[in-house]
């Protein structure tokens, strides 16, 4: 069973920086890339940002572009998020996720809480 854990989440003031990583329990499924998205509360789910694995090529949500930074190593089906100059409105619980090409996004981790506040 595919499971994604998530880390490095907690609580920064305005302005500082945070990194978040991802792994698979297992390093054996299909996937076309990784990513994150976060949900603030009484919110729906956001896509962040995701990196895909066959080009390396990388997309942003506009909210994040400039300040975060997704990086990640397939062989390890592992993915980090790199946010900086973080604001009070990144608060969110961030969630991992994988997808195939065709077929969305069909793993996702727990999901681990980001507050910004000063």
């Amino acid at each position: 069973q595919v499971q994604l854990v998530e880390s490095g989440g907690g609580l920064v003031q305005p302005g500082d920086s945070l990194r978040l990583s991802c792994e698979a329990s297992v390093r054996t499924f299909s996937t076309f890339a990784m990513g994150w998205f976060r949900q603030a509360p009484g919110k729906d789910r956001d896509f962040v940002a995701l990196i895909r694995w066959n080009d390396g090529v990388t997309h942003y949500a506009d909210s994040v572009k400039g300040r975060f930074t997704i990086s990640g190593d397939n062989a390890r089906r592992r993915v980090d998020l790199q946010m900086d100059s973080l604001k009070p409105e990144d608060t969110a619980v961030y969630y991992c996720a994988s997808r195939t090409d065709v077929g969305g996004w069909n793993y996702w981790g727990q999901g681990t809480q980001v507050t910004v506040s000063s």
